[in-house]
């Protein structure tokens, strides 16, 4: 019965300089022994443990970053081996489809992959199961860590892989990625219902979901997902043989050429990877409680049109997963959402509101720290397949947040004074415009809230503006769309951060 979490299996990655936790399952009221050696056989923790609910937890003394480290777990007649541990940097990489778009698929990726070698990076896909079945059980047992090497990686986070393996150049010590996400999911996919219903806003969600599934059962639930993704496969064949006929074909040609988008209608159901708490259970839950350096979070386009209050949301899923993995002040790096807009469709000004709430998650939370990405979106794209950029500005902030070294941030605005029609920004950092030209997407407003498009003189860290009809200016706002292009950098190359006061 003794068995050990698969993330403790062959070549895991424990976190260094905190409690190691290591847990599993065992006969009810089974003692449990664990040791933690070194590539010598050298001891270097120990701890016992007693199974309850026939689950299993012992801790272990905090240790340095090390490799060729084994793992054995030991009760009664029973016992189990773990191979080519090392001791390092463990991340959780969580979020949506801009999280989950694989190595295989990113700029560089096939290159890289081919012939790239990095035992030092290592990653664990948790299994996408989105409730508790018996296919479920049977992914999570076959789960296991990867090691960079040539022909492997191409199903890890591209974003997490650009971090890690900056990360690991940078430190010189093993650096572990747990991938856990979801393309399409909203924040409240990640917490669990108690958690979900503190919050007027988490209630919310809940019911609507509640009300959409009141009379669908399981069985319907499987039904209509088989047959979902049964046109998904139609589709996507039609695709294919469209693709080699029409060699070059653009995304547009594609849609009109099949006569219509890809079938994007997922049922709603019981077991819906949509649901709200769904993936909570069946993904974050089986990592509890992993001893984690940080997180790396990459979520909202799903929440963008569906609440005015993303801020609530976030601040209460950083909470839950802070006290699931029993780490109140563990560093939270979160990515604010870029510029996008479909082909054809109005600008809502939502994803605006929401990068709004995101800058406003990290400017009230301790130990959060939100990446800019203003400059790297894409008309008609609402996945950039440029990574590597997402990657090492995530790894720039944690050099900030995590490791309390220098690293390159984006520049904010600080300050503001009135003087007659004419506004100043105060900043951080020296401005400039990347292509020359006057700074865009700046508007003001006075008493009546009506912005109008502003002009700006940059004088170093400062923004002087004015607008034609507003002569006294109380408010300023930038960025304020959900697609645009910008101009204005700091020095280090990157973009001013969207603002609105």
């Amino acid at each position: 019965m003794l068995k050990i979490s698969p993330l403790f299996s062959d070549g895991a990655v424990l976190c260094r300089r905190k409690e190691i936790r290591v847990f599993g399952e065992a006969e009810e009221g089974a003692e449990v022994h664990c040791e933690l050696r070194d590539e010598r056989n050298g001891l270097l923790a120990q701890g016992d443990g007693t199974a309850c609910g026939g689950k299993f937890l012992i801790l272990l003394d905090p240790q340095e970053a090390r490799t060729g480290c084994r793992l054995v777990i030991a009760s009664g007649e029973e016992s189990f081996c773990s191979l080519d541990l090392s001791i390092g940097e463990v991340y959780l990489a969580g979020g949506q489809s801009n999280m989950e778009l694989e190595l295989q698929n990113a700029d560089e990726g096939p290159g890289l992959i081919a012939g790239h070698v990095n035992p030092m990076v290592r990653y664990f896909n948790v299994p996408k199961h989105a409730w508790m079945s018996e296919a479920r059980e049977e992914a999570w047992r076959q789960a296991g860590w990867q090691a960079i090497g040539p022909g492997r990686g191409r199903d890890m986070s591209a974003v997490a892989y650009f971090f890690a393996m900056k990360l690991q150049r940078h430190l010189q010590i093993p650096v572990g990625i747990i991938d856990c996400y979801w393309g399409g999911t909203s924040a409240t996919c990640w917490m669990d219902e108690d958690w979900l219903k503190r919050t007027g806003e988490g209630q919310r969600y809940w019911k609507e979901y509640a009300d959409l599934i009141r009379e669908v059962t399981l069985e319907e639930y499987l039904e209509k997902e088989r047959a979902f993704f049964r046109s998904m496969e139609e589709w996507n064949g039609r695709a294919e043989k469209y693709r080699a006929e029409h060699p070059g074909c653009s995304w547009d040609e594609l849609v009109d050429g099949l006569g219509g988008p890809l079938p994007w209608n997922p049922p709603a159901g019981p077991a819906s990877p949509y649901r709200p708490a769904g993936l909570y259970q069946s993904m974050v839950e089986p990592l509890l409680p992993m001893t984690l350096t940080g997180i790396l979070f990459y979520q909202g386009e799903e929440d963008a049109w569906r609440t005015k209050a993303y801020d609530t949301l976030m601040t209460s899923l950083i909470n839950r997963w802070r006290t699931a993995f029993r780490d109140e002040s563990l560093p939270f790096l979160f990515v604010q959402l870029p510029m996008w807009i479909d082909k054809g469709a109005e600008d809502s000004k939502n994803w605006p509101a929401l990068r709004l709430r995101q800058s406003e998650v990290r400017d009230r939370m301790r130990n959060t720290g939100m990446v800019c990405l203003l400059d790297q979106g894409e008309f008609n794209n609402i996945h950039p397949t440029n990574k590597r950029v997402v990657g090492e500005r995530l790894f720039e902030l944690a050099k900030t947040l995590v490791y309390h070294q220098e690293g390159a941030a984006a520049p904010r605005v600080t300050g503001k004074k009135i003087e007659g029609s004419m506004m100043t920004l105060q900043t951080d950092q020296l401005l400039m415009t990347r292509d020359g030209k006057e700074p865009a997407l700046l508007e003001l407003a006075g008493a009546d809230g009506s912005f109008v498009p502003a002009r700006a003189m940059i004088e170093g860290p400062m923004l002087h503006l004015t607008a034609a009809g507003v002569d006294h200016p109380l408010h300023a706002r930038y960025a304020w769309t959900d697609y645009g292009t910008v101009n204005l950098f700091a020095a280090n190359g990157l973009p001013l951060e969207p603002f609105a006061f």
